[in-house]
């Protein structure tokens, strides 16, 4: 397992367990909202490659949940401008002009779409406040990540201490700061917070494997083998309206096959998938 820190890059989150639903339809949710649904399905089923990319995590996958969840509570212009800015943060970064007519930004750097993003995002805060003004607020520090990591992290701890959505979007975002610094117990912590919750925002299993990833690097074997079975059986217990089996997410097969290597003898426990099944086709 690669114990080199990696590079934070700007989402989505970690996989959704469901797709959300849409709770308002204008022109902005048409053109804004289908354009981040569509990026966050290209992220589906990419697991620990998504996982581990703070930006990623927290600013684009996460956007898909944000922006369905809290649409309704959101003016149109707040939304529209809070869009904008979403936009902006997942703009392309290329060091080559793209093709004339391409659609979208294109910006140099990461740490150049960051300020850009950051000054629309703080314009969402100054002219709109309310709940578009607190998400926007997580973005500026998720972003920030790519200006001032200190104050990114000092951000997030402040915002962290929330139990709304923002406060529990927040710990994720910065229990993946404090992994990535080496500063396993604070991010233990948090992990372990997120995974007790009944809705901790971000997907339980995406949780789970952070959480054992963590213990494993601790040499805590047993705590992370067993934070593997619960969150594969709780996989394997799911059923779909109908009663059936729910085939295993990419993130909990990940999670099975792990939990495999490191107690072969626990892993024979579990309900075994049919023969015929393959995950990839759920991508």
């Amino acid at each position: 397992m690669a114990r080199k820190k990696r590079r934070l890059e700007p989402v989505a989150v970690a996989e959704t367990e469901t797709k959300p639903k849409t709770r308002y339809k204008d022109e902005f949710q048409t053109n804004v909202g289908a354009k981040v649904e569509e990026f966050g399905k290209k992220l589906e089923g990419q697991g620990r490659n998504i996982l581990y990319g703070l930006g990623a995590l927290a600013v684009l996958g996460v956007l898909i949940w944000i922006f369905y969840a809290w649409s309704s509570r959101s003016n149109a212009a707040a939304q529209a401008a809070l869009g904008k800015a979403i936009e902006t943060a997942q703009s392309r970064v290329s060091e080559t002009s793209p093709p004339a007519g391409t659609p979208g930004r294109t910006f140099k750097t990461e740490k150049e779409r960051a300020e850009a993003a950051i000054a629309e995002f703080q314009s969402v805060i100054d002219n709109h406040g309310g709940s578009a003004g607190e998400k926007a607020k997580y973005f500026i520090a998720v972003n920030k990540m790519y200006v001032d990591r200190a104050a990114a992290v000092s951000e997030l701890e402040g915002l962290a201490k929330g139990s709304d959505e923002v406060g529990k979007l927040s710990k994720f975002a910065l229990a993946q700061a404090y992994a990535n610094d080496n500063k396993l117990d604070q991010a233990a912590a948090l992990y372990s917070e997120l995974n007790g919750m009944t809705d901790p925002i971000v997907a339980k299993e995406s949780i789970g494997v952070a959480l054992a990833d963590i213990y494993e690097k601790q040499g805590k074997k047993q705590e992370a083998v067993n934070v593997l079975f619960d969150l594969v059986k709780a996989a394997s217990d799911a059923k779909d309206l109908d009663g059936k089996a729910v085939p295993l997410s990419s993130t909990a097969t990940e999670a099975r096959e792990k939990l495999t290597q490191l107690d072969p003898e626990k892993a024979k426990e579990l309900p075994q998938q049919p023969a015929d099944f393959d995950p990839n086709s759920l991508f």
